[in-house]
């Protein structure tokens, strides 16, 4: 199955996520449990409208989005997780 990789930092006010496979798409959050569940929600949104558009999904990049997202972390505390495409848009990917 496909996972996007997910890239959390600890900020000023809590803890902030994007993914380096989709552009723009960003959550926010006190915690780096609202964090991930913030930006699972902003995936599937984001995702579902983009398909809406008839725009095709940005594909998973797998390893090399991870290297490149280590070497360019800003915060001093990040970690790195992922999400299931099928998880997030279970209508899109068994459809």
């Amino acid at each position: 199955m496909d996972k996007y990789l997910i890239v959390v930092e600890k900020s000023e006010t809590g803890y902030s996520a994007y993914s380096p496979d989709v552009t723009g798409c960003i959550a926010t959050g006190k915690t780096i449990e609202k964090t991930i569940a913030s930006m699972k929600t902003a995936l599937a949104f984001h995702l579902s409208a983009m398909a809406e558009d008839g725009e095709a999904l940005p594909a998973p990049r797998g390893i090399a989005a991870y290297l490149e997202a280590v070497s360019n972390a800003e915060g001093e505390e990040y970690f790195l997780t992922h999400i299931a495409v099928g998880a997030i848009l279970p209508e899109i990917v068994h459809a």
